[in-house]
């Protein structure tokens, strides 16, 4: 009762995202089951030692102090949890919480935990019906280590087979429906020179909802001359090729090159190999950061490798958005690479989240050595990055590890909110990598040694929008951090895993060098965008 109680409390601390009712009471109930279990545990290593046990009025009334303890522990932890999620919250621009949210915490996490209580009172009870039927033939400890096994067995085929087949199921197919809406705000471009319109090689319900958004979103010609005073401001090219736009990865990463050939991508200045993240979406504000920057002399092309979202995807077929990747930046690459150095455009890799992982993926080193493209913007790179952990766990050691330097930043920087980090001790080499990431993004800070070390991020000084009220605990400080990832509450642009316009131009213009363009140019076009809207 204790050790459930205290997990319960600890859990109600915050981390490094804010959590709605219903996902801090499934966490809290989670919480109280691994502590209730850990002490069920000890009480058994304490009788299979033969250490002493109390006798029954003693017990009697350690259960009753236990009890009263516990529910003075649940209790303060209860009405702190709303001032600790406030604290964070006000770092993170967002309203306080609602004030009957306690009583609602508790009863979620009581029920959460009763249904994990039953299931685990379910698997004892299997346990010991088999145990007792081996012992007719068997010796007591190779029946009981037989009886475990087999119920462990049981329990895991109904567990993976039917609810997270059936949860798979389900989100596929709901996934598969709003990946096919059709939106009033994403129209079907009536110019030929826009993928899915007259002429194109893509068909237009064939893009999915979030090709379709990409391709008709904004802005077009005249609001980046508008907003950046360009008279020669040029429409963008956008190139999206869905799921179901062709009938394999091959064939779609042959079709976006096709359409971007039609188009005349490969005669603008900057050429983007955009991955989307796992449900098909491409993030407007890095899209539009660089068009913004480049007053629209610039083609991004993107090849839809699912319709999940990014954690999903990545659970149930983690190489399949590598493979898609793979396949579109070696055709895109090698057509680019055929064109004369002198007149092709500069070629950009970028990703955010899933994508950027994916994107990292795309190439390996010895294929790009001999002809490499100009560098990459990687957004919210999530924490198995193999880039991204070799240059972090690398850094600077008077750096913080949510904003690191590597080496001299030739080669790799790192952008956070508001520009921080920007510039290095050496210019740029002939190729370079920016990764942008906030402090708070659990995506890209979550560990799973988390769970028995305590993660170097959580040192001071600390980002600026992470609780100083976060303190790590063993086991819940993970379950909080998976939290963080999987159910999240979405904060404003600028925290967490949500990229503001203003951070992506400040990284586009970190990794380019935004030549023609001041810092207070710079500025002014962020408040354009930011009066625009």
């Amino acid at each position: 009762m204790l050790l459930g109680t205290l997990f319960f409390a600890a859990s109600l601390t915050p981390s490094l995202m804010p959590r709605s009712v219903p996902i801090q009471g499934a966490l809290s109930g989670l919480s109280v089951a691994a502590g209730y279990g850990l002490g069920v545990a000890l009480r058994m290593l304490w009788t299979v030692l033969e250490f002493p046990h109390p006798g029954p009025r003693t017990a009697r009334w350690l259960a009753l102090a236990a009890g009263a303890v516990s529910l003075a522990i649940a209790g303060a932890a209860l009405w702190m949890a709303s001032v600790w999620q406030d604290r964070l919250r006000a770092l993170m621009d967002m309203d306080p919480v609602e004030t009957g949210r306690p009583l609602t915490i508790a009863a979620v996490a009581v029920a959460v935990f009763a249904l994990i209580l039953l299931v685990a009172r379910l698997f004892k009870l299997v346990a010991a019906r088999l145990r007792q039927r081996f012992e007719r033939r068997l010796p007591t400890p190779q029946a009981v280590i037989l009886g475990v096994g087999l119920t462990a067995t049981l329990f895991w085929s109904l567990g993976n087979g039917l609810l997270v087949h059936g949860a798979l199921t389900g989100l596929d197919a709901s996934y598969r429906q709003y990946d096919a809406l059709f939106e009033e705000a994403s129209p079907q471009p009536t110019d030929p020179h826009k993928s899915g319109g007259p002429g194109s090689l893509l068909a237009w319900d064939g893009l999915g909802r979030a090709g379709r958004a990409m391709v008709a979103a904004g802005p077009d010609a005249a609001t980046i001359a508008a907003r950046t005073g360009a008279a020669d401001a040029k429409e963008p090219i956008r190139v999206y090729v869905g799921l179901n736009s062709a009938p394999d990865l091959e064939a779609r990463a042959e079709l976006a090159l096709a359409e971007l050939i039609r188009l005349g991508g490969f005669e603008r200045a900057h050429l983007v190999i955009n991955t989307p993240t796992g449900t098909g979406w491409v993030d407007p504000n890095g899209q539009q950061a660089l068009e913004y920057l480049f007053r629209g002399d610039v083609a991004t092309v993107a090849v839809q490798y699912s319709y999940l979202a990014s954690w999903i995807a990545l659970t149930v077929d983690p190489d399949y958005g590598a493979e898609t990747a793979r396949a579109v930046f070696a055709a895109i690459y090698g057509h680019w690479r055929t064109l004369p150095p002198e007149t092709r455009p500069r070629l950009w890799l970028h990703g955010l989240s899933l994508g950027a992982l994916n994107s990292d993926l795309s190439h390996d080193l010895y294929q790009v050595i001999g002809d490499p493209y100009d560098g990459a913007l990687w957004a919210g790179p999530p924490f198995n990055s193999r880039t991204w952990r070799a240059v972090t766990r690398a850094r600077e050691i008077e750096k913080p590890a949510w904003l690191p330097r590597f080496r001299d930043g030739a080669v790799i920087r790192f952008v956070g909110r508001n520009g921080a980090g920007r510039g290095a001790e050496a210019d740029w080499g002939p190729y370079r990598v920016v990764f942008l990431q906030y402090a708070s993004d659990a995506v890209t800070f979550f560990e799973p040694a988390s769970a028995w070390r305590r993660p170097a991020w959580l040192e001071e000084p600390r980002g600026p929008d992470v609780s100083p009220d976060f303190r790590w605990i063993p086991v819940v400080s993970f379950l909080q951090l998976a939290m963080d990832i999987t159910m999240p509450m979405v904060p404003p642009p600028g925290h967490g895993h949500s990229y503001a316009f203003d951070d992506y131009l400040d990284a586009w213009a970190e990794l380019t060098g935004a030549p023609g363009w001041t810092p207070e140019g710079l500025d002014a076009l962020k408040a354009a965008v930011a009066a625009g809207d």
